[in-house]
């Protein structure tokens, strides 16, 4: 496939200098819409308990704020480096678990990634956080773990679901979702609340479960 430079518009450069400055300036904050930082911090709660699709600095911080964070990660070198900071910061309310993504003709709904979510039970989970591989399966197996009131937040949504973002790679109303998968996602959470955040580069939405 050929590559294309349609994004590169004054408007993208001017939000993606922000976001570097961003990013620099806050070092310790989860790589997610700016916007979804902010409304996170002031909400999450300190008896909040959490499962969360894709490790990294966003693992440190979100466990600084709930009772206990159960973290999901596919890539052994960066489970390796995030456990070496987990073991730093002496930090005992983390779950993690390294599960490599599997051979294509392993469907995603069987991979081991995925199926961390049976270790939980129905409405146990306050949040969850799809930010790593899988994420529309990871989305359709943790509906049923969230409590009624509990948050769904799906990182670079843009890509996946309809929108009227101008992020690069994002999905037009006309086009609808990426794939059959999403299409399911969006019919089970499109009737949800939600908070949909842009930084112009990418977009982190916040779903409410009834």
């Amino acid at each position: 496939m050929a590559r294309t430079f349609r994004h590169l518009t004054l408007r993208y450069i001017f939000d993606r200098l922000v976001e570097k400055s961003y990013r620099r300036t806050h070092p310790d904050t989860p790589w997610l819409a700016p916007a979804a930082i902010d409304f996170l911090t002031g909400y999450l709660l300190a008896s909040d308990d959490m499962l969360e699709f894709g490790s990294g600095r966003s693992t440190l911080w979100f466990a600084r704020r709930v009772h206990h964070i159960s973290s999901v990660e596919h890539n052994p070198e960066w489970y390796a480096k995030i456990s070496g900071k987990i073991s730093d910061f002496s930090i005992t309310n983390i779950s993690y678990f390294l599960h490599p993504k599997q051979e294509d003709s392993i469907p995603a709904c069987e991979s081991e990634y995925v199926k961390t979510t049976a270790i939980f039970k129905p409405s146990s989970l306050d949040v969850v956080l799809v930010d790593g591989t899988y994420r529309a399966q990871c989305v359709l197996q943790s509906l049923p773990l969230l409590k009624s009131g509990g948050i769904l937040g799906i990182d670079n949504v843009n890509r996946y679901l309809p929108s009227l973002s101008s992020a690069p790679n994002s999905r037009s109303p006309q086009e609808g979702p990426i794939d059959e998968e999403w299409q399911q996602v969006l019919e089970l959470i499109g009737s949800w609340r939600y908070f949909w955040s842009s930084n112009g580069v990418s977009d982190t939405a916040i779903y409410f479960k009834p």
